[in-house]
């Protein structure tokens, strides 16, 4: 692997991914591999977090998405699940300095009702603390499915529909866009997973219409700056035509 200064003089700072999201996968292979228990793999997937918020926001991204809890993660043992949210909890106490001084906007997607009370409390001051931030605006995807936030999508239109406050014949587009967890975010250019998988898992079906996907082998908390800056020079090699021609 090159290092560090190498990667970023072949990154083009005015051809950045607008919107980068990220599918943070193998923490448990992870601990596994070393013989511990799933729950020392995500407190290391934390510190990959942290040091990737941090490279984005250096370099000039000026969106990250990351999917930190699927609806789908409901369903795991309950003392992972606990484990998830407490760290999560502790997460949020320990790096809104790290958000602050690094001029981070926190936002967060997802059905949050379904949250245990005291995340969505933490979770709700540190948005509130940081929202006059600019340089960059981090968005957790928790307990997030994106066909659930279809359905919400489609539910919330029929209704305005039925109540004549929209007409059927004005959807479009960018009636549905209005009407989504990311309706002030831009669509993802840069879908990241780690852990060598290569499927979407739910996560923002209709945001990714026209984004990149990069996949690596790497497990997310060995997830590194330098594998960051090669995903997004990756990205910096494409031709992307939306459906046109060259």
């Amino acid at each position: 692997m090159q290092n560090k200064m190498e990667l970023l003089d072949q990154i083009n700072k005015e051809h950045l991914p607008q919107h980068l999201a990220i599918i943070m996968d193998g923490n448990g292979r992870w601990a596994k591999r070393k013989g511990m228990l799933r729950a020392f793999g995500h407190e290391n997937g934390a510190k990959s977090v942290r040091v990737t918020v941090e490279s984005c926001a250096k370099l000039g991204v000026k969106n990250l998405t990351l999917y930190a809890f699927s609806t789908e993660n409901w369903n795991r043992p309950k003392v992972e699940v606990d484990t998830l949210m407490k760290l999560l909890v502790s997460s949020l106490k320990k790096e809104i300095k790290t958000l602050q001084s690094n001029n981070i906007r926190l936002n967060a997607i997802g059905n949050l009702t379904n949250l245990p009370s005291g995340v969505q409390k933490e979770l709700q001051e540190v948005i509130e603390k940081t929202s006059e931030n600019t340089r960059m605006t981090l968005t957790l995807a928790l307990s997030y499915g994106s066909r659930e936030e279809l359905i919400q999508v489609v539910k919330k239109i029929a209704h305005k529909v039925k109540n004549n406050i929209i007409s059927e014949e004005a959807i479009d587009e960018s009636i549905i866009n209005q009407h989504l967890y990311t309706h002030n975010l831009p669509d993802v250019d840069l879908v990241i997973r780690t852990s060598g998988e290569h499927r979407i898992s739910n996560f923002l079906l209709w945001q990714i219409a026209y984004a990149e996907f990069y996949f690596t082998e790497v497990l997310w908390p060995d997830f590194s700056e330098n594998h960051l800056y090669e995903a997004i020079i990756s990205y910096q090699k494409r031709e992307r035509r939306f459906g046109k021609t060259s």
